[in-house]
């Protein structure tokens, strides 16, 4: 099984602390980066082989995680020479790519299956496989329901809620066939695509922990918690928590 980890990013919100660290590599706890975690959570999980998608500090990544080996794992590179977005490095390799494999943003603390995830998404038969978790949002004002200038409905600091993406994907070769290597291209504008194309993606819903560490709060919110989340990120390895 292989995974392609999104590296390349300046995570300017994380600023100034991504001045002079990449955000995987990013301390969580009292001794492990963010890629460290995940790369431990993928060779736990079966996964052999791992690209990772470079750019911001990239030599920094490639002197932390070498060849992959300390976690059995056989890892190379692709150095984006400009931004190419979050899809964008990932045309370069499809030739080279298997038939389904896993892609995710070096940025996610999560105890997901990631296997589950990819045999789940070569069962579906869709191009694309989004791990989605529910979250809801607290409304601080009361929401008014207005049609022709009249209010129809209202609710009082209503919660709302709704499914987000993970940052997680189930991902089939055939998905990247169209798009040539070198062009800057996100993930909201692939689904955007298919949708219009009518290649509706999948859905892997998830109830388990996870946070984006992508924004200061939780950042903050992956180290005050992580000695209680350490049994479920970490393994030893006789597949123990740690």
């Amino acid at each position: 099984m292989h995974a392609v980890i999104l590296a390349g990013g300046k995570g300017v919100r994380l600023r100034p602390y991504t001045t002079t660290l990449p955000k995987p590599l990013m301390p969580i706890g009292d001794k492990h980066a963010i890629l460290e975690i995940v790369l431990d959570q993928l060779a736990g999980c079966g996964f052999t082989s791992v690209t990772l998608a470079i750019n911001h500090l990239g030599p920094l990544i490639k002197a932390f995680v070498g060849d992959g080996a300390r976690w059995g794992l056989r890892v190379d590179y692709i150095e984006e020479d400009r931004p190419l977005s979050t899809v964008g490095p990932l045309f370069g390799l499809k030739d080279t790519l298997p038939e389904h494999f896993l892609v995710m943003n070096g940025d996610v603390l999560t105890d997901l299956d990631y296997a589950d995830l990819l045999n789940q998404h070569a069962l579906s038969g869709a191009g694309l496989t989004v791990a989605i978790a529910e979250r809801t949002h607290k409304v601080e004002f009361g929401v008014l329901d207005v049609e022709q200038s009249r209010i129809i409905g209202f609710r009082e600091k209503p919660s709302l809620r709704y499914q987000v993406s993970m940052g997680v994907y189930g991902m089939s070769r055939r998905t990247l066939a169209p798009y040539p290597a070198g062009r800057s291209f996100g993930f909201d504008e692939l689904v955007l695509d298919l949708l219009a194309r009518r290649d509706h993606p999948a859905t892997y819903p998830f109830t388990g922990f996870w946070l984006d560490i992508g924004r200061p709060e939780d950042y903050d919110e992956a180290n005050r918690s992580f000695e209680e989340l350490r049994p479920k990120l970490l393994r030893d390895r006789a597949g123990e928590p740690v």
